[in-house]
């Protein structure tokens, strides 16, 4: 399995949740009930280990698909889109709803989380078909 689609598609969909939760920042911060600091950004915001947690978590998401694109046959933006999207829509966010529910997680949570898996998955599978 060659590293470099792997790596690059990893960051893209890491790149990409940098946005998207940069958009949802404070819709995310009130319902994930995080701990903020007089800034009211979260208090954990200096630690690295929320930034390597992701970024480790992006490179296994993007192997995975690698993995799966190459025995599907999947070798097209469109195509790896649509399957990313598929994969996050219909993989991630369920586990992520089922989590929530669960825990009695505001429903906007699941909602912004479950829509970066789904998005970021996307972007990942767009991504990978272009190696």
């Amino acid at each position: 399995m060659p590293l470099l689609p792997i790596i690059v598609a990893g960051l893209a969909g890491w790149a990409f949740g940098a946005v998207w939760y940069s958009i949802f920042a404070k819709p995310w911060v009130a319902a994930s009930g995080v701990a903020t600091g007089n800034t009211g950004r979260p208090a954990n915001q200096k630690s690295p280990l929320p930034y390597v947690i992701s970024i480790i978590s992006a490179m296994i998401v993007a192997a995975t698909m690698y993995y799966a694109f190459d025995m599907l046959n999947i070798v097209t933006v469109a195509k790896g889109f649509t399957s990313g999207l598929g994969i996050g829509a219909c993989f991630a966010a369920p586990w992520l709803a089922t989590n929530y529910g669960f825990a009695g997680r505001p429903f906007k949570l699941t909602l912004i989380d479950a829509g970066y898996a789904t998005f970021g998955s996307s972007v990942i599978g767009a991504v990978i078909t272009l190696f």
